[in-house]
């Protein structure tokens, strides 16, 4: 499990700063997505979705600017239950909440 709050991004619509020679990727199960991390700390930074591979799922806290803490509650999808396999939505499993400390 990664741990990481994702947002969408459309094919071509991510600016790497720097360290783009760093990444490397792998594929696993269908191998229809490509997952990005940087080979030097093994960060997870993106993927291209297998649901639809138009898009890239990129790490929040790869992003300048933001924070996985800029969201007061994040879905958690159970990560076996893929649409592309049941034909139904991605099973959520529940919801991740930060609650900031007073």
């Amino acid at each position: 499990m990664r741990g990481a709050v994702v947002v969408m991004a459309e094919m071509g619509g991510i600016k790497f700063l720097q360290g783009e020679d760093a990444l490397t990727s792998y594929r696993f199960h269908t191998g229809s997505a490509q997952h990005f991390f940087c080979s030097r700390c093994g960060i997870y930074t993106h993927h291209q979705r297998r649901s639809d591979q138009s898009l890239y799922a990129v790490n929040v806290a790869c992003l300048d600017g933001a924070s996985p803490f800029d969201f007061t509650e994040v879905p958690v999808m159970d990560g076996i239950n893929h649409t592309n396999d049941t034909g139904q939505p991605t099973r959520r499993a529940g919801t991740l909440r930060f609650i900031p400390a007073d």
